[in-house]
């Protein structure tokens, strides 16, 4: 048996190029989005955001083509983008609650957690004679 031949040549590159760069703007879009939905600090940054927007979009196209019976969406589309923003607010519910940012385990909560309470400056007093 013959071993698959690998076409590297320079069209297949800038195809390869041009759908990384798809899914990197879409998955940056779409986790934005979804940041911007759920209110609060974040956890992570620029490339947590764009994780979290590919496999959100990785997510709920399966979702929905489980539930649906097998109808598939393309994941950049219009009807794809909802559904990956819905994916990825799942995935970020899940990676806050996971973080720790809403419930602590143990009996005392980490130092980091704690609210501060403002102290009150002290009033000046003034006497008068």
């Amino acid at each position: 048996m013959d071993a698959p031949s690998v076409d590297l040549t320079m069209g297949s590159l800038h195809h390869w190029a041009d759908l990384l760069l798809n899914w990197v703007g879409f998955g940056t879009l779409v986790g934005l989005f979804a940041k911007a939905i759920m209110p609060g600090r974040d956890p992570g940054g620029a490339v947590v955001t764009v994780a979290m927007g590919i496999g959100g979009s990785v997510i709920g196209c399966g979702i929905l083509m489980y539930f649906s019976g097998g109808q598939q969406v393309t994941p950049i589309s219009t009807m794809g983008f909802f559904v990956a923003t819905g994916g990825a607010v799942v995935l970020l519910l899940f990676y806050r609650l996971l973080g720790g940012h809403w419930f602590v385990e143990g009996e005392v909560p980490h130092p980091k957690y704690h609210r501060r309470r403002r102290r009150r400056m002290p009033q000046p007093v003034y006497y008068e004679e």
